[in-house]
């Protein structure tokens, strides 16, 4: 089965129990959030949730993943499929670490299976980067600049 992985990562100044409640305050998400624009759902294991994005200069997307892992202020995974499993599944990651100087750094990624794979080209992945790096850059100015104020 084909895979492709598209990671990203950022340092941000606060605490990874800061950076934890931003990221899992999903009802905020419309305030900041450029990319994932809503998340609904319970945060725990098992749970469905209902996230759109809107990645640059693409058309949103709506889908319906469930969370597979969650680790209280160190990682939230969640697994959507597209249509039926092993056409083109998502799993998305969101794990904190944090540094010995007072930050924290956020890794999002997302790991891509299934047959449709060979099909998204290009512009999907740098698309997708661009809005994984777009979210990562405003959750940083949310809690360093505007939490702050």
């Amino acid at each position: 089965m084909k895979t492709k992985e598209i990671k990203t990562k950022i340092v941000i100044k606060a605490s990874k129990e800061k950076v934890w409640k931003a990221l899992t305050n999903f009802r905020d998400y419309p305030k900041w959030n450029p990319f994932i624009q809503t998340i609904e759902g319970d945060l725990k294991v098992g749970s469905k949730l209902k996230v759109k994005i809107v990645p640059p200069n693409s058309k949103g997307m709506t889908f319906k993943p469930n969370i597979i892992k969650l680790e209280e202020q160190k990682k939230l995974f969640w697994l959507g499929h597209l249509i039926i499993k092993g056409l083109f599944d998502g799993q998305h990651q969101f794990e904190l670490i944090e540094n010995k100087d007072g930050t924290t750094t956020l890794i999002q990624n997302e790991i891509f299976k299934g047959l449709l794979i060979p099909f998204f080209g290009e512009k999907f992945e740098s698309s997708t980067r661009a809005g994984f790096n777009l979210m990562n850059s405003k959750l940083k100015e949310k809690i360093e600049i505007f939490d702050n104020l």
